[in-house]
């Protein structure tokens, strides 16, 4: 059964929006960022994503968490930045599509913080803010099936990923199939839906933006449970998706310095090549600043070259 929602003209910009972006994002060749990036971006989507659960912890304590550094905060807070990086160090492993991935991944986002983690719930539950139940999720017996038609439904449908991410994200918190632990899962299956067809995903924390007005976030998806379908909550995730992408390419529309090329080249691992195919990569650039790029790579043992002149060859160390 296809969850329920509708396809508006704000979605239909939105998506025209992100996939312009998402072009500009591969033909600037930001879709592989240097491993420092790589590293800036894990760290605010971990400390993002706890933020909105209540975690106290700083980007500067994430990051020393993350260098197996001993950190002093409250033991709950640090085992669930721990968790995190677990599983956002191996997010490769994960496959969007299955449900045993799926509960794999819970299972070690909630190790040690619930009982029996990467199983469903068993009994009812409801979120209650202040006096009021704000979400009354449906019965622990209806979970198995609920999550099963989700899961055809990311399998079968042939709709675009970035509505299929979306709608994901919403029925899986409407189902609310575990005791906690489910707004961070949202969130990480959500990215990985998204990663498997654009992999710029996977650097890109837009659970900052989310953070920065959480309010908004559990509005829209409180809305979408009084109106019966995501469709409020889709348009607002490709908003803060769209925004994130705009963030990325304001934050890479500068001129590159002579470190960022030579990292980005490090990254796309390309083992043996010429001037010219580094010229191939940054078309904006001289053959004389590359050759000075080239050899600064050289003197820091990053490449190795034989040859002279036009019959250089560089070799990946």
């Amino acid at each position: 059964m296809k969850p329920p929602y509708e396809i508006t003209s704000s979605i239909l910009k939105l998506i025209t929006s992100i996939s312009e972006k998402i072009g500009e994002v591969n033909a600037n060749l930001l879709d592989r960022p240097s491993p420092k990036l790589r590293k800036q971006n894990k760290i605010k989507t971990i400390h993002s994503s706890l933020k909105i659960e209540g975690n106290t912890l700083t980007e500067q304590q994430i990051t020393a968490l993350l260098e197996n550094k001993k950190v002093v905060g409250p033991k709950k807070d640090v085992l669930e930045v721990l968790n995190a990086i677990k599983i956002y160090e191996n997010i490769e492993q994960y496959n969007p599509s299955n449900e045993t991935s799926f509960l794999k991944a819970h299972k070690i986002l909630m190790h040690g913080l619930i009982d029996n983690p990467g199983k469903y719930r068993n009994q009812s539950v409801g979120i209650v803010k202040g006096s009021k139940v704000e979400h009354l999720a449906p019965s622990f017996k209806n979970v198995s099936h609920l999550m099963k038609n989700l899961f055809k439904y990311l399998q079968k449908s042939d709709e675009i990923e970035l509505i299929k991410s979306c709608v994901f994200h919403y029925e899986m918190e409407f189902i609310h199939p575990f005791l906690d632990g489910n707004g961070r899962m949202g969130r990480l299956w959500q990215t990985l839906i998204l990663m498997e067809k654009y992999p710029i995903f996977e650097f890109l924390p837009f659970e900052t933006l989310i953070s920065n007005d959480q309010e908004k976030y559990y509005k829209t998806l409180a809305e979408s449970d009084r109106s019966g379908k995501s469709t409020v909550f889709i348009e607002y995730m490709l908003n803060v998706i769209d925004i994130s992408i705009s963030e990325l390419l304001d934050f890479n529309n500068r001129t590159l310095s002579e470190k960022d090329r030579l990292e980005y080249y490090v990254s796309l691992n390309k083992t043996e090549f010429t001037r010219k195919d580094y010229m191939n990569i940054f078309k904006d650039i001289s053959s004389s600043t590359a050759s000075r790029d080239l050899k600064k790579g050289c003197e820091l043992g990053l490449f190795e070259k034989t040859g002279e002149k036009n019959k250089s060859i560089y070799r990946l160390k």
